[in-house]
């Protein structure tokens, strides 16, 4: 197992390439996603001293991990570098234009101080005073943000639109989602009825009582603040993500297996459900924390999603014997497993739900 370090926002996605900028800039918009080829191929030349095989390396990550692991799909620098991929919560259909990430430039150059003749003098701005920068323009509206860039060259496309990428097909992946992704960004736990229909009027406008009915239906015991969590999370991660493993499973090359972790968390009286990095230590076998306890139930789960990680890395299929028989994501069935009190294979599970969003005017959403 390696981690690695890289460089994040405006230290690793400053755009500096259309303003001008001398030609040792001319990367500086995806520096940090290079560092993480740099980091595999560094794998590659030393792995082997480690007990390591550089022909079976597997890749993965949550939340901006799964971002980061899906744009190495997309990069022919990395092509070779990685045999497995496994996008946890994260899924990135899109990155930033060249066009969004030289504006957000232009803005971070003012807020430094200086001008497109003088980009130079980066190199000698204090560190601090850079992520200060960066803190007061992501606090503005719109907010000026530093992400990899689609450069057309060392990202030559987005990830996985409008297809999946031809580089990566002969890797296969694994994608995911929890339930109530959504819920880690909200702080509203005492949401009550009145409170869930304001807030679905914001996100569904003339559709409101719709999706409001439809939720209630699926989930006639949840909270309010789940309720909102779940509709928050199926409209944005959990549609992505399927339409994400329906790219890759179009390319009829390697195989994507896809599951959902829906196992509430016992953490914080149980309030924030199968919220967003619920999975994470778990499929490193860890529990025990306030977010996952150490009963029995959170032990099994461990070992079965423990254990596909460690087949998938074998081999490339996550099935083992703890398991039901997890198939290949396919559009005409969507097998999914779900990850939960009792582990089991569903076929479309959140089918209402999701043909709900997908028919939902994207004005909408």
């Amino acid at each position: 197992m390696v981690t690695i370090n890289h460089r994040l926002g405006c230290l690793g996605y400053l755009h500096l390439a259309d303003l001008g900028a001398p030609a040792e800039f001319a990367q500086s918009g995806v520096v940090g996603m290079l560092d993480c080829v740099a980091a595999l191929e560094w794998v590659r030349d030393n792995i082997e001293n480690f007990g390591g095989n550089p022909a079976n390396v597997m890749v993965f990550g949550q939340s901006g991990g799964g971002a980061k692991t899906g744009t190495l799909l997309s990069m022919p620098a990395a092509k070779g570098l990685f045999h497995r991929a496994a996008i946890q919560s994260g899924p990135t259909l899109r990155l930033t234009t060249r066009e969004n990430a030289t504006r957000s430039a232009e803005r971070f150059l003012a807020q430094i101080g200086l001008t497109k003749n003088r980009i130079r003098e980066l190199q000698d701005v204090p560190f601090s005073m850079m992520v200060a920068a960066q803190d007061v323009l992501g606090a503005q509206t719109p907010p000026a943000g530093f992400a990899p860039v689609v450069d057309g060259t060392v990202i030559p496309r987005h990830p996985f639109d409008p297809t999946a990428p031809e580089v990566s097909a002969d890797v296969p992946i694994i994608v995911s989602t929890t339930l109530d992704d959504a819920a880690l960004g909200l702080t509203n736990f005492d949401l009550d009825d009145a409170g869930l229909k304001t807030f679905v009027k914001t996100v569904a406008a003339d559709r409101a009582d719709q999706v409001l009915s439809a939720y209630r239906k699926a989930y006639p015991n949840a909270s309010p603040f789940l309720i909102q969590a779940r509709i928050l999370t199926d409209r944005g991660w959990r549609r992505a993500a399927s339409t994400l493993v329906e790219r890759k499973a179009a390319l009829h090359r390697a195989p994507a297996y896809y599951y959902l972790f829906a196992w509430p968390s016992p953490g914080a009286g149980g309030k924030f459900g199968a919220v967003h990095g619920i999975d994470v230590g778990l499929t490193f076998h860890n529990y025990g924390d306030e977010f996952t306890g150490n009963s029995p139930e959170v032990r099994a789960i461990a070992d079965k999603l423990a254990s596909a990680w460690v087949a998938f890395a074998k081999t490339g299929n996550p099935n083992h014997p703890g398991l039901p028989e997890w198939p290949a994501y396919a559009p005409e069935t969507r097998p999914t497993l779900i990850f939960d009190k009792e582990t089991r294979v569903e076929n479309d599970p959140l089918h209402d739900l999701r043909l709900l969003w997908e028919g939902m005017p994207r004005a909408i959403q």
